[in-house]
C-alpha cells in the first residue's frame, strides 16, 4: 500500500515522459495535441471540471474518443497538460531587470494569479491535485521565488513569505471564481446574485445580528458594484501583506543578514538535482490548497 501511495503521489505526465509522446501508427483525424488542449480548456471554462469527460471532448472535436487517446494516455494526463497551458497565460515580470522593485513585481504576480483563478475556476481544484511541474508552472514558481528573495527576508522565512502572499491569492481567487460561476449558473450578474443572496440570508433570524454588522462594514468599505468591492478588498489585503513583509525584513532581515540578491541565479530550486528529487516543493508553494 505504501508503494502504491508513493507512486500515486509522484505520478505526473511530466515525470512519466508522456508530455510530448504520441502512440505509434498513423495520425488520426488531423488532430494535434495543442488543439486538444485548447478545446479542453474551453470546455472546462464553459462546463466545469465535474462535467468534463473524454467522450464530451471527443464530441466537441468531432472525433472518436480513441482518436484523443492517441495523444494522451489518460484523462488525468490531459487535465495536467491543460493546467500547465492555463498557467502559461500569466505575464511574468523579469526579476533580473536592473530597475526591478520587488514590491511592484509581487503585486504584478499576485494580480496575474488572481486573474487566472477567476478566468479558469477549475484551475484551483487541479493545482492541489498534481505535482505542478510543467514548464509554465515551474516558470511561475521560479519567478515567485526570485522576487521573494529580493525582499531581504532571511532564507528561513522565504517559503513563509511565499505562502502568505500566494495562498491568500489562491483563496481569494478561488472564492471569487466560485461567485462568478454560481451567478452565471443562476443566470444573474454578480451584483444581482449578491443582492439576492444578501436578501435571502437577511431573512434568517439566526443571521440577523451578523448581517446587520456586515452591512455596516460593507457600507464603510464603499464601492457601487461587487467587482469594485472585490477589487478594493484584494488590493488593500495585498498591500497589508507587502507592508508585513517590509516589517518582518526590518525585524528579522538585519539580524539574520537577509538573502543576498546576487545569489538569485542559484535559486530556481537550489539546483536541478533537488527539483528532480522533490519536484512538488518548488511548484506547489504559490497555490497550495
Amino acid at each position: 500500500m505504501a508503494k502504491a501511495a508513493e507512486k500515486a503521489a509522484r505520478s505526473s505526465v511530466w515525470l512519466d515522459g508522456k508530455a510530448h509522446r504520441r502512440r505509434g501508427g498513423g495520425q488520426p483525424s488531423g488532430l494535434d495535441r495543442d488543439r486538444i488542449i485548447e478545446v479542453t480548456v474551453r470546455l472546462l471554462d464553459a462546463e466545469g471540471l465535474a462535467k468534463f469527460s473524454m467522450r464530451r471532448l471527443a464530441g466537441e472535436l468531432n472525433v472518436t474518443a480513441m482518436s484523443v487517446y492517441w495523444y494522451v494516455d489518460t484523462k488525468d494526463d490531459l487535465l495536467e497538460l491543460a493546467l500547465d497551458a492555463a498557467m502559461g497565460e500569466m505575464a511574468l515580470p523579469d526579476p533580473e531587470a536592473a530597475d526591478a522593485d520587488w514590491r511592484d513585481q509581487m503585486r504584478a504576480l499576485a494580480r496575474e494569479y488572481r486573474t487566472l483563478l477567476v478566468r479558469h475556476p477549475w484551475v484551483s481544484a487541479l493545482v492541489g491535485t498534481f505535482l505542478n511541474i510543467g514548464p509554465n508552472n515551474l516558470a511561475f514558481s521560479r519567478v515567485v521565488q526570485r522576487v521573494m528573495r529580493r525582499t531581504g527576508l532571511p532564507a528561513k522565512r522565504l517559503t513563509s513569505g511565499i505562502s502568505a502572499v500566494f495562498q491568500f491569492v489562491y483563496g481569494y481567487g478561488t472564492l471569487e471564481g466560485h461567485l462568478s460561476t454560481r451567478s452565471a449558473a443562476a443566470g444573474m450578474t454578480m451584483d444581482e446574485y449578491f443582492q439576492d443572496a444578501v436578501s435571502t440570508v437577511t431573512e434568517a433570524p439566526q443571521a440577523a445580528d451578523v448581517m446587520a454588522e456586515s452591512q455596516k462594514l460593507m457600507e464603510a468599505r464603499g464601492g457601487d458594484t461587487v467587482a469594485e468591492m472585490l477589487e478594493r478588498d484584494f488590493e488593500f489585503a495585498l498591500e497589508l501583506l507587502i507592508a508585513g513583509i517590509e516589517a518582518m525584513v526590518a525585524r528579522e532581515g538585519g539580524a539574520s543578514g537577509g538573502v543576498d540578491a546576487s545569489r538569485e541565479a542559484e535559486a530556481p530550486g537550489e539546483g536541478e538535482a533537488s527539483r528532480e528529487e522533490e519536484p512538488s516543493r518548488e511548484a506547489e508553494a504559490p497555490g497550495e490548497s
